[in-house]
């Protein structure tokens, strides 16, 4: 393997895009993230330069733990050694038992069963399936700008036109809501023929927190029309938001709860949905039934092993509560811009889910966004990445928001690396300098 790596170098850029996604490179080398990799550490990326990067962007929030955290690793390399017997089709093994105590352990009562998937858009799948068959109802309630994943039940229940308008018909039954309106979400529901009405606690692709009593009422009104609470933590699970589920911040007791990313430790794919005793034995209500859903790889050997350790790992280093303080702090340093610096419009989190939003009204800002709305958050994003080795990202299409999900044993240090670059970035690009607005406008033409 690693003469293999070795001969095709670090990055090879021209490989990806033979191979697998052209036009991703295109954009890569387009606004300057063409690095050739070489390796990682924590919250740290170095390319073959051995140039340090700060990695706030943590693989969409997939590296709670750490970059290639070495006890995830050491149990992964120990579990290799011991010969297991792998998935058996029809048997069972102790590793995904395990994995499932622990999870159930840390959440509500309610949460008694758990099926394990690879992915997080799979847990989705699996929530909206067995949703539908537990209530013997077939609509879905989502909100607009949610996420939810990209395969075709997922994606039915996406709100962002830029993922969904290409790809219909999508699956029939599935209806949209604005993102914090209860009399909105009741019209619907009090049809009585809602199985599930899916929402992101804190909205992935804008970092847009609920409004108060919002996901308090819809989990009421879910109880009241007898339709299904699933509350989608794929990406704020894990300690994320300074709670081990982000749902803990409003007491919620959903019955249904998809999970991913961050259980993977970084290492193998692992995720899983979590329900109510009620919704199993609804769907899994027989020995005709019992094989009703699953998954050939979910419950591999080695996703167990890679879902516990990072668990271990969370409670050891006290990461759920180093996320709520470091969250805290964050807040605390980059509030201040929204009234210091003009182009600031917003800033807004919980725990280590942050996002700027930007607005403007000099010239230039606005012949950028006729170029291409939400441009100007490249104008932050390329130089922190370029000029201060900062990875971020533009959080959705045609907003202007900046987003960081950095990896929860960032240092103090590296926040106050990120603040100090990010002030300094903002500062710079709310002047517009001409060869800013160049680059902003080759790469509006470019996508």
């Amino acid at each position: 393997m690693r003469s293999l790596l070795e001969d095709a170098g670090p990055g090879d850029l021209d490989l990806w895009a033979r191979t697998i996604n052209p036009q991703f490179v295109r954009v890569l080398r387009t606004i300057g993230f063409d690095r050739p990799w070489v390796r990682a550490e924590g919250a740290h990326l170095y390319d073959a330069d051995g140039v340090r990067y700060l990695d706030m962007l943590g693989g969409f929030g997939m590296y709670n733990v750490g970059r290639n955290n070495p006890r995830v690793r050491d149990a992964l390399v120990q579990a290799l050694g011991l010969d297991t017997p792998g998935m058996l089709a029809m048997g069972v093994t102790a590793l995904p038992g395990l994995l499932a105590e622990r999870l159930l352990a840390l959440a509500p009562p309610r949460l008694e069963r758990c099926l394990f998937t690879s992915t997080g858009t799979e847990a989705v799948e699996a929530a909206l399936k067995l949703g539908r068959a537990a209530t013997r109802r077939a609509r879905v309630i989502s909100t607009d700008h949610a996420f939810h994943g990209l395969t075709l039940g997922a994606l039915s229940a996406n709100g962002n036109a830029e993922f969904t308008d290409r790809f219909g018909p999508l699956l029939p039954g599935f209806e949209r809501v604005p993102f914090g309106d209860l009399d909105a979400l009741e019209a619907e529901l009090r049809r009585e023929d809602v199985a599930v009405f899916i929402v992101e606690p804190i909205q992935g692709k804008g970092v847009n927190l609920p409004p108060a009593g919002y996901l308090e009422g819809a989990q009421a009104l879910c109880r009241r029309y007898g339709t299904l609470l699933c509350v989608d933590e794929v990406q704020t699970g894990f300690g994320r938001t300074g709670t081990m589920f982000a749902f803990e911040h409003w007491g919620l007791e959903p019955d249904l709860v998809p999970v991913s990313k961050s259980l993977s430790g970084g290492y193998v794919p692992v995720g899983a949905l979590l329900m109510s005793t009620a919704v199993h034995e609804a769907v899994f209500d027989s020995m005709e039934h019992a094989v009703s859903h699953g998954s050939t790889f979910a419950p591999n050997e080695l996703g167990m092993v890679a879902g516990l350790a990072t668990l271990q790992e969370l409670e050891d280093e006290q990461l759920v509560e180093r996320s709520a303080r470091l969250g805290a702090r964050l807040l605390e340093l980059t509030t201040p811009f929204v009234d210091e610096l003009d182009v600031v419009r917003d800033v807004r989190g919980l725990g280590l889910m942050w996002a700027i939003e930007f607005q403007g009204d000099g010239m230039a800002y606005r012949m950028l966004e006729r170029a291409q709305r939400g441009l100007f958050a490249q104008l932050v994003v390329v130089p922190l990445f370029t000029d201060h080795h900062i990875l971020t990202q533009v959080a959705g299409h045609k907003i202007a928001v900046l987003k960081v999900l950095p990896p929860l044993m960032l240092s103090g240090s590296d926040l106050d690396e990120f603040v100090g670059a990010l002030r300094e970035t903002i500062e710079s690009a709310q002047h517009m300098p001409r060869s800013l607005t160049k680059f902003a406008l080759t790469a509006a033409r470019a996508r």
